[in-house]
């Protein structure tokens, strides 16, 4: 089972953007979903996190502005960008924790830039 994260693009600040990361096959008992991101020389940071039981967390620098969604039974995790900033440039990447496994996306990039 691959991750694939798709959405990225170019935004001027102040724009949006919506992150999709789909599974290609069937995740069974995910326990929790997540995004990161990597801008360049920076280390990889969480952004958002959602459980399955729909708990969500935000790294103080998005909150307010972005917000993460999850279907399971999917195999779905979104990631909704609002008011979105220069400094918010990087490549963002998801993530799912199952039972017994830990998958991970190939990232998409988010170029904020006017």
């Amino acid at each position: 089972v691959q991750l694939q994260a798709s959405g990225g693009g170019l935004v001027q600040p102040g724009g949006s953007l919506t992150l999709f990361c789909v599974a290609s096959g069937t995740i069974f008992s995910i326990n929790i979903m997540r995004w990161y991101r990597q801008a360049p020389g920076k280390q990889r940071e969480l952004v958002a996190q959602i459980t399955s039981g729909g708990s969500t967390n935000y790294a103080d620098a998005v909150k307010g502005r972005f917000t993460i969604s999850g279907d399971n039974a999917k195999n779905t995790v979104i990631l909704q960008m609002n008011s979105l900033k220069p400094e918010d440039t990087a490549v963002y990447s998801c993530r799912m924790d199952s039972t017994l496994y830990t998958y991970w996306g190939r990232g998409t990039q988010v170029t904020v830039s006017s």
